[in-house]
């Protein structure tokens, strides 16, 4: 048995905010560990609003047995504006110290870390994070659980589309998630050799945008694949497809948007050992007296990031990408 650190004897774990797949493998990882440790673990269903209702129950391996292939989140996940009141978090708090639990670990993305860390905050209670989001946009870790998931999920759907673009000699304006940021669309753009990807952290000028479709029809290509980032100053494909239509009238143009589908289905190999390295960090670092911190990888190697930094700042895209996607198309 692996040696147990007195301070901490009981840990709850939960999911928050939008779903994304490894979240379960995580869940899993926290669980395992903790038994390593001979801690208890409480599981704490529909994120922050179960915390507040009381929505736990103590659990073992067995609870997270064959759970390690499956999307979604075995927890559950809810979004709680009551947990947002000084009184949602004093009812959360409550249940967590009438069970005694010491630690309270926490899967999900920004809005999930920011209530933890004010919970911690104001009633002192022991918080690790874990970065669940298929939006890859938490800095402290390379990768956030789910991204590469959804970034091969998006990838299968365009080399689809591609297929048919091609046969009809049509274009297509993709849209993929990503309201605030572009990883997903700036990454598929490159591994599906998209004509243009639209991000909103790369803003241009509906006729800028006009201009290089042109260019790309001047080139005579079969097909064309614009990918466009939900939350692109356009507005979105729907809107970009309004604006532009008049001038491509002899283009037979088609919009396609994947939507949630990318928040689905079995993670990634990938998205699995990162879950399992993260969940196993989340139990070890709580273990060596750290809290309100969120455990990440960089580099290959445990990171450790305060939580009001990970919150406050916007992680950026990759600037070599985005020439480079330039660069491809």
């Amino acid at each position: 048995m692996i040696e147990q650190v007195p301070e901490i004897k009981t840990i709850a774990v939960l999911t928050s905010g939008g779903d994304s797949p490894g979240m379960n493998a995580a869940v899993r990882a926290v669980v395992r560990a903790a038994s390593a440790y001979n801690i208890e673990i409480y599981a704490v269903f529909h994120g922050y609003q179960g915390l507040i209702e009381g929505e736990f129950e103590k659990v073992d391996s067995n609870f997270v047995s064959n759970i390690i292939q499956r999307g979604g989140t075995i927890l559950k996940s809810a979004r709680s504006l009551e947990f947002r009141t000084e009184e949602g978090r004093k009812k959360a708090a409550k249940n967590l110290k009438d069970r005694n639990i010491d630690a309270l670990v926490v899967i999900g993305g920004d809005g999930t870390f920011t209530g933890s860390n004010i919970l911690s905050q104001e009633h002192g209670i022991n918080v690790v994070g874990i970065p669940g989001t298929i939006d890859n946009d938490i800095i402290g870790t390379d990768e956030t659980i789910g991204y590469d998931t959804a970034l091969n999920t998006a990838l299968e759907a365009i080399d689809k589309i591609r297929d048919t673009a091609d046969a009809h000699e049509r274009m297509f304006l993709v849209e993929v998630m990503g309201r605030d940021t572009g990883f997903i669309a700036l990454e598929t753009a490159i591994a599906c050799g998209a004509e243009l990807a639209l991000l909103p952290e790369e803003l241009q000028d509906i006729n800028e945008i006009k201009s290089q479709l042109k260019n790309m029809l001047k080139e005579q290509k079969r097909s064309s694949v614009v990918v466009v980032a939900e939350g692109d100053e356009t507005g979105g494909a729907l809107k970009l497809a309004e604006k532009i239509k008049d001038d491509f009238k002899q283009y037979d143009m088609k919009v396609c948007i994947l939507g949630h589908i990318q928040r689905g289905g079995s993670p990634s190999a990938h998205d699995r050992v990162l879950a399992s390295r993260l969940g196993a960090a989340a139990v070890k670092v709580l273990l060596e007296g750290h809290s309100e911190v969120m455990v990440g990888i960089v580099n290959n190697a445990l990171k450790i990031t305060p939580m009001r930094v990970a919150v406050s700042k916007k992680k950026n895209l990759d600037y070599a990408l985005i020439e480079l996607a330039k660069l491809l198309r």
